[in-house]
C-alpha cells in the first residue's frame, strides 16, 4: 500500500551524515513534503528561528540524537522548545537503546524514528503529527 502523500509543510532534517540527510530528503519529498537540511543542532536552531521570523515555520524537525562534532538532538530540542513550546520535534537515531527514543516525550519530542529510515515509519510518525495538530 502506498503511504499517504501530504503537501502540508516543510520538514527540517538535522543529521551529521550527508548520505542520511539526502536519503531522508528523498523519502520526505516522495511523501509530498518540502525539505530543508542541516548538519548539527546549532544550524537547526538558527534555521528554525529564521523560518519562524519569516512566517514560514517548519511543520516538523527530525533531529539526530548524536552529533559527534556538534550539538545533538536533545540539546538543540531544548533550545528550540524554549522559543517555541509547540515545536513538533522528532528524535532520530541508529542507537535504539537510547532512552530518548523509547521515552521521547520526556525529552520534548513528539515522536521517534529509528535509522535506517523506513518510508512507512516516517509517514506514520508525520501523519500522527498532522492528526495532533499543534498540540503534543
Amino acid at each position: 500500500m502506498e503511504p499517504e502523500r501530504h503537501s502540508g509543510g516543510t520538514v527540517l532534517v538535522m543529521d551529521d551524515e550527508e548520505v542520511i540527510r539526502t536519503l531522508c530528503r528523498h523519502l520526505l519529498e516522495h511523501l509530498g513534503y518540502q525539505v530543508a537540511t542541516c548538519a548539527n543542532g546549532e544550524e537547526a536552531i538558527a534555521l528554525y528561528a529564521s523560518a519562524r521570523e519569516k512566517g514560514t515555520p517548519y511543520f516538523a524537525v527530525i533531529m539526530d540524537l548524536t552529533i559527534p562534532a556538534g550539538m545533538g538532538g536533545k540539546e538543540a530540542a531544548q533550545h528550540i522548545l524554549s522559543c517555541d513550546p509547540n515545536a513538533r520535534l522528532i528524535v532520530s537515531s541508529g542507537y535504539s537503546n537510547d532512552l530518548a527514543l523509547s521515552d521521547y516525550g520526556n525529552y520534548g519530542f513528539c515522536g521517534a524514528v529509528v535509522k535506517p529510515y523506513k518510508v512507512s515509519e516516517l509517514a506514520g510518525t508525520l501523519e500522527a503529527l498532522h492528526q495532533q495538530g499543534a498540540s503534543h
